[in-house]
């Protein structure tokens, strides 16, 4: 009997772009099954993806927007804040949940062969259900505060998306590959995520850092917020410059975490 065994490429190629697509219907239903198995025996089911960032909001409101007095660039403090969220916590739950792609699908990955790609992309999608239910509070804030959305608003947020998209996964991969070996990743990336909130203009306008402002714009989530805030709510033109550089570094992430995530696919059933 003719034996065929199957090594995973060191090196990415176009030909994993079609693996990947050959396996389209694997990918959906890992994405389903991701879904059912995280609201599953909830009380109030899909409605958790609009609780975290309409509490979160009201918190930072009275805090930040309230007390502490935290400018926001002429616009109401809670909507300004709540279009940040939209977009930070969409990249925010798709890098925690793809880094952890790997570990949480031991079982599957140490008996069956698939393009392991699958499983952080899959993650990620699933996060696309959640901002679009989110979302439906930010319609409902733009009402009460009488903002229209604007044309370029509604173009651009699929670009921005797109780029949020990009750099969870780059980022989602790298960490995967070093969190099969060392588990400590899912205890530090929490503190890292929670840490990188606030050096990304979410609470506060990228303005208030005056002179230091080039500093957050190392950061990619801060060229894709600030065009948001902008584009939604027309508060001020969109930095195009600054969402090219967001971009740029979010291909570089991506760039990384698809070679080293290639680079390091074939010890994955050995070391789980």
């Amino acid at each position: 009997m003719e034996q065929i065994i199957i090594k995973p490429k060191k090196i990415f190629s176009w030909n994993d772009f079609k693996e990947v697509w050959q396996y389209r219907e694997l990918l959906y239903f890992f994405a389903w099954r991701e879904l059912k198995v995280r609201y599953k025996q909830t009380a109030i089911g899909i409605s958790w993806a609009i609780f975290q960032p309409f509490v979160t909001m009201v918190v930072f409101s009275i805090f930040f927007g309230g007390l502490i007095k935290v400018p926001s660039d002429n616009i109401p403090y809670p909507i300004f804040v709540y279009v940040g969220l939209l977009i930070w916590q969409f990249f925010s739950a798709s890098l925690s949940d793809a880094s952890n792609s790997m570990v949480a699908n031991q079982p599957i990955i140490t008996k069956v062969y698939f393009p392991r790609l699958i499983l952080p992309i899959s993650t990620i999608i699933t996060k696309f259900v959640d901002f679009a239910v989110s979302a439906l509070i930010l319609v409902g804030m733009m009402f009460y505060y009488h903002f229209t959305l604007h044309l370029v608003g509604m173009l651009i947020l699929p670009l921005l998306i797109l780029i949020s998209f990009t750099a969870a996964l780059g980022g989602g991969l790298i960490l995967a590959a070093i969190n099969v070996k060392y588990r400590d990743v899912r205890y530090v990336l929490p503190f890292f995520i929670q840490l990188l909130l606030y050096v990304t203009p979410v609470i506060y306008p990228a303005s208030i850092a005056g002179k230091y402002s080039w500093i957050l714009a190392i950061n990619p989530m801060t060229g894709v917020i600030k065009a948001a805030q902008a584009a939604i709510l027309g508060n001020a033109p969109i930095n195009w410059l600054l969402l090219l550089i967001s971009f740029t570094i979010c291909l570089v992430i991506l760039g990384s975490g698809v070679y080293i995530f290639k680079k390091t696919e074939r010890f994955f059933a050995d070391i789980l």
